[in-house]
């Protein structure tokens, strides 16, 4: 951790001991110079072809996502078993970006890159039991927000404008894994074209772009993804819109997701266009604490052995959790942060020559969602300095001949210009 490089940098703890009973909700404890172990945890443009006529269009995707929504509740007992969030050890700065990403969206997700056999995958993974509920339009295969236009397909849209009531449902935030091997078409979505020139139809089959809007689209050893998906999400990252182009026709629909990328630097770097495209960067080590390691060991030991009993003893701390964020999320937009604060961040990122100006706005970002995690309603210094480095350590320019890592250089800076 950052903290115990450094000596004097703000850290956040999130060592967790499995057999604590506390009945209390579990805080947040911020301390300078060494880490207490506390838990915390809180438009469809359809063009004639060319010599044919216009014809009418219906889609089909309502029907397809409508039997997905029943398969899914089907299965849910059958899932397989996810390790716990609150029973792993350590890797408290992955931790921390993941939970303010899910505090706040726009943040704009989180790259983490460390050593293999880290638990990067398994702690992404675990993410999903602590995913809140969010409204969503029944029926409708994007996952349109009933209130929010950015984040509603086409026809819900219409279906606004012409005054129809919609029917509202509550359905868990969607996580998405996104396989190496995917093709284009099951990643954007496909279109039958021989039904739409035939039958008149649009027959649309949403692609995992579509089910991820308002969720995490998470892709594992994303610094080996080919070029051709890496510009799929380029684009829909920049413009929150996923455009499928076949044939003459053109479909559309929002593809706004949280991007959580994992991968091991030694496998290859990941291309600057994307590494711009994550909010936070999460740097993870091998844990060299021989009882940790130990601990680690014997509770993915309990886990194998019987699953279910493992995630049941986990159940209270668990749903602390999902409180502790529940709560942030609505308390978030109420947070604010100084001005001057807010002059230090950007004058930190011009002397550090960052380019461009999303550095500035995801630390003011990360900073807000960390002072409403904590339910605080102001942004202080201290929440500054802990999400700083993770906010701008990808966005340095690299320096092949420069030794010292990235993180202590912004920590340095901060101190320079916080002080």
């Amino acid at each position: 951790m950052m903290a115990s490089i450094l000596g004097t940098s703000s850290s956040i703890a999130l060592l967790h001991s499995p057999h604590h009973s506390s009945p209390s909700i579990p805080s947040l404890s911020l301390t300078t110079g060494k880490i207490f172990r506390h838990k915390f945890y809180e438009g469809i443009g359809f063009h004639g072809i060319k010599g044919r006529s216009q014809f009418s269009v219906a889609s089909v995707a309502t029907e397809v996502n409508s039997v997905e929504q029943v398969q899914k509740i089907a299965s849910k007992g059958s899932q397989r078993p996810v390790y716990p969030f609150s029973a792993i050890v350590g890797q408290d700065e992955m931790k921390l970006c993941l939970l303010l990403n899910v505090i706040d969206p726009k943040i704009g997700g989180v790259m983490i890159m460390g050593d293999r056999g880290t638990g990067k995958s398994t702690t992404v993974r675990s993410l999903v039991d602590l995913l809140p509920e969010i409204k969503v339009v029944a029926g409708d295969p994007y996952n349109s927000d009933p209130e929010d236009p950015e984040f509603m397909g086409v026809e819900v849209r219409e279906r606004v404008i012409n005054g129809e009531q919609l029917q509202v449902v509550l359905s868990k935030i969607n996580m998405v894994d996104l396989p190496l091997g995917a093709t284009e078409d099951r990643v954007c979505g496909t279109i039958d074209i021989e039904k739409a020139l035939t039958e008149g139809v649009k027959a649309f089959e949403p692609g995992l772009l579509a089910k991820a809007n308002r969720g995490i689209l998470y892709v594992d050893e994303v610094n080996l993804l080919d070029d051709h998906l890496v510009d799929v999400l380029l684009d829909s990252a920049a413009s929150g819109w996923n455009a499928v182009e076949r044939e003459g026709i053109s479909i559309g629909h929002p593809a706004r997701f949280i991007l959580i990328g994992s991968g091991n630097p030694e496998e290859g770097e990941l291309r600057p266009q994307l590494l711009d495209r994550f909010g936070m960067h999460a740097q993870v080590g091998t844990v060299r604490d021989a009882e940790l390691r130990v601990k680690i060991v014997e509770e993915r030991s309990r886990f194998d052995k019987n699953p279910k009993e493992f995630r049941d003893s986990y159940n209270v701390e668990q749903e602390k959790l999902q409180l502790q964020i529940s709560s942030a999320r609505s308390f978030l937009s109420s947070v604010q942060i100084d001005r001057d604060l807010k002059v230090k961040i950007s004058k930190v990122c011009a002397e550090l020559n960052v380019d461009g100006l999303r550095g500035d706005i995801v630390t003011n970002r990360a900073a807000k969602a960390l002072a409403a995690l904590k339910q605080r309603d102001k942004v202080s210094a201290e929440d500054i300095a802990t999400v700083i480095p993770n906010c701008l350590r990808h966005r340095l320019r690299k320096d092949p001949l420069e030794s010292i890592d990235s993180g202590l250089v912004i920590i340095e800076k901060f101190y320079e210009i916080f002080s």
